[in-house]
């Protein structure tokens, strides 16, 4: 069998009329009003390239999400979350590692997010007091200089996030709240989801409709493990710095394809 490797002008054309086709697919579709992302496989996309210091693989992943975020514009998509650090990458992987991520966080949200032309608030899930002050400072910063944003564009960055973590601060909190009103006793008997939705970090925002995982890696790995409940589910082998724009389409395409049922 001989492989056919075509010139790099030849697969760009190529690409191109293919992206074409694609968004040509879902013209009149149904699409996600949420996407949620876990951008997962910096480290070995680096390793796959042959770098030595994988630090730049974590480099490309940070600065590939303002490109994704424009497809999501492009597409229509109003609400995307990403998955930038859980609370177990804060906990199991290296200081140093650690520490350069939340620099390259701190520069993208800084450079990219926190501008009032930016055209996406900002909201941000996990726990600030987990992370490095210049790092939660920065954040709170994008929330603030975004919150008059009105394109309708929202982005939820979650960081220092675990999914199981944020139900037992909401439950901590609707106790907390209760206690407060002397009307503990009666929680047991009234509680409802929405009380509990109501007091996530994602209070106000919607669930995610389709849930993205790069890497080839099958599982959600304690993301918004409450709101995707219901969520559609697209695994993509394709590394995150390497996802490209007809990977997002032929993600579109497969929820655009699928009978959602909620459980039904």
């Amino acid at each position: 069998m001989h492989i056919v490797l075509l010139p790099g002008p030849v697969q760009r054309i190529i690409y191109g009329v293919y992206t074409h086709r694609l968004r040509k697919q879902l013209v009149g579709a149904e699409l996600p009003g949420h996407i949620g992302i876990i951008m997962d496989g910096n480290r070995r996309w680096a390793r796959q390239m042959g770098m030595a210091d994988l630090s730049i693989g974590h480099k490309r992943g940070a600065e590939h999400v303002e490109t994704v975020l424009s497809w999501c514009e492009r597409a229509g998509v109003q609400h995307v979350t990403i998955y930038l650090c859980s609370t177990e990458n804060l906990a199991r992987r290296d200081d140093a590692e650690v520490s350069y991520l939340m620099h390259l966080i701190e520069q993208v949200i800084t450079d990219k997010l926190a501008q009032p032309d930016a055209g996406w608030q900002v909201h941000v899930a996990g726990s600030l007091d987990a992370l490095p002050d210049t790092t939660a400072h920065a954040l709170k910063n994008a929330v603030e200089v975004t919150r008059d944003c009105d394109t309708g564009y929202h982005i939820t960055l979650a960081i220092g996030y675990g999914g199981r973590q944020e139900v037992v601060a909401a439950l901590r909190s609707l106790l907390t709240e209760h206690a407060a009103a002397g009307t503990l006793d009666e929680l047991a008997d009234t509680i409802t989801m929405e009380d509990v939705s109501r007091h996530l970090y994602t209070a106000g925002q919607p669930d995610p409709d389709l849930v993205i995982r790069t890497s080839g890696e099958q599982r959600l790995s304690n993301f918004l493990v409450w709101q995707s409940a219901y969520s559609e589910l697209y695994f993509c082998d394709t590394f995150w710095p390497a996802f490209r724009e007809v990977d997002f389409l032929r993600a579109l395409r497969s929820y655009a394809r699928r009978n959602r049922r909620y459980g039904r």
